[in-house]
């Protein structure tokens, strides 16, 4: 792809670099048991899609830093992806099942693109043993690939297709919001597949390892598409302005087959399932015992599994922070600083505000913390930078407790959740969005300090879930 790419975008809101999880280990906890509600003519399915980042994860509010740097968050934080695998997972210990023959994995069924009956492995028996089972993994892996494979066909027959054949959009811009999604449905295929053949007669999975260091290198198809993906969101925002493209896609989010998501949701599904690898087979992996053929296997594939999305992770990094660097606009034409072209990963960004008020966008780059304002230029989205940028070099920043001085603009309030950030002669009081957003900023500014020099910086990069260009922050309009 381009790295150019579309300038243009909609809108955007408070983006991060958050952790890749995939070190960490499933919870202990446990679940109720969810009432499940059959779809007539489809079988019984692993957990439901995510239901509350599904929801309208374009438009929801996004932290304005996530876990980039230190991989932690407040216990009110909103479930992850791979918390919610761990949740899920974790309901199917709650039951008791009559003994099955060891290692047995329900078959998971074929189905359409609608809501999809949603079952867990535990569930498909009247009792289940209060131990946590491999193969009750193995089922989860299964489902989701189905899953996949279900929501990737639905993209590409009831939006690009259509969107191709009505002549929404040229078939040049729909493969540039697209990217090489169409590549992706065949390898998750070809790994149910692979599943569906392990199982013996009995419905017993012997051996997992050995398949998954054959497919999971396939993974490296997801490189291209996850590092196209801001400038594939960028100009999906800039064409929903258009008004036939807007409402074929409402009348798209209102049908039945959507499940009420929009188009992004689709689009961003597998990076979601690309980060949750690593967990599930390191949970494969610690509930088979040291002495089974299989262990070594899978212990390199778990190994291979962290290379693997870790890198992608690392590459999408990287083209999120050039897109950004390009999208930077110096006043009267000024020079581009020298710390923010030579930085490679774009640490965290987000919206603060300054002490009269007004909104700004910040960015954290390896080098340089820059203040913009965002400046819509006919089609493009451009951030005006305010100010010399601040090297990391020379950055102090500061904790300022609330109730201070009164912020100004129309609302003057005591100010709460203010930092500040100087180097030099020049300093500015920024205000978050609360106390939350707050103490991210600080942990990331400060571990950007203790990280210094910039070669020693941790890649921690991850889920481009929380690429949202579509949200309505102020803009000028020049």
């Amino acid at each position: 792809m381009d790295e150019e790419g579309p300038a243009e975008q909609e809108s955007w809101s408070p983006v991060h670099r958050e952790r890749s999880q995939t070190s960490g280990s499933l919870s202990e906890g446990s679940g109720k048991k969810r009432k499940q509600q059959g779809v007539p003519g489809m079988g019984q399915r692993g957990p439901e899609p995510q239901t509350s980042d599904d929801k309208e994860p374009c438009t929801k509010r996004v932290r304005p830093v996530a876990k980039t740097l230190s991989g932690s968050g407040p216990p009110s934080a909103k479930v992850t992806p791979l918390k919610r695998l761990s949740q899920s997972i974790q309901r199917s210990i709650s039951f008791k099942a009559e003994p099955r023959p060891p290692g047995y994995v329900p078959p998971p069924r074929a189905g359409g693109c609608r809501r999809r009956s949603s079952k867990l492995w535990s569930e498909t028996f009247d009792r289940v043993s209060e131990e946590l089972s491999a193969h009750e993994v193995i089922f989860e892996l299964m489902q989701g690939e189905q899953q996949l494979v279900d929501d990737l066909n639905l993209v590409k027959k009831n939006y690009y297709e259509p969107m191709l054949t009505l002549a929404i959009l040229p078939e040049a811009e729909l493969r540039e919001i697209f990217g090489t999604l169409d590549s992706l449905a065949p390898l998750h295929e070809d790994l149910l597949g692979r599943l569906m053949g392990l199982r013996q007669e009995d419905g017993t999975v012997p051996e997992l390892g050995p398949t998954l260091l054959d497919w999971l290198p396939r993974l490296q198809a997801y490189e291209p598409y996850c590092c196209h993906q801001v400038w594939a969101k960028a100009r999906l925002d800039s064409r929903k302005r258009e008004p036939a493209v807007g409402e074929f896609l409402r009348l798209c989010q209102e049908s039945a087959f959507s499940r009420k998501l929009e188009l992004w949701s689709f689009l961003d599904l597998p990076r979601s399932r690309l980060v949750k690898y690593p967990l599930l087979l390191r949970e494969v992996l610690r509930q088979t015992p040291p002495e089974h053929p299989d262990h070594g296997a899978l212990q390199r594939a778990v190994a291979l599994a962290q290379d693997l999305v870790g890198l992608i992770n690392r590459k999408t990094g990287e083209a999120e922070c050039r897109y950004y660097q390009q999208r930077l606009s110096y006043p009267d034409g000024g020079p581009r600083h020298p710390g923010i072209d030579r930085s490679s990963l774009l640490l965290c960004h987000g919206e603060l505000r300054n002490s009269k008020g007004q909104r700004l966008h910040v960015f954290l780059f390896q080098e340089a913390l820059v203040l913009t304002r965002p400046v819509l230029q006919g089609q493009h989205v451009v951030f005006q930078v305010q100010g010399p940028p601040l090297p990391v070099g020379q950055l102090e920043v500061q904790d300022l407790p609330d109730g201070g001085p009164r912020l100004g603009g129309a609302l003057r309030e005591r100010a709460r959740s203010c930092l500040r950030v100087s180097a030099g002669a020049q300093a500015h009081t920024l205000q978050a969005a609360d106390a939350f957003d707050k103490q991210q900023w600080l942990s990331h500014l400060r571990q950007a300090l203790a990280a210094r020099p910039p070669q020693e910086l941790e890649c921690s990069l991850g889920p481009l879930a929380a690429l949202r260009l579509d949200c309505d922050p102020p803009m000028d309009h020049t």
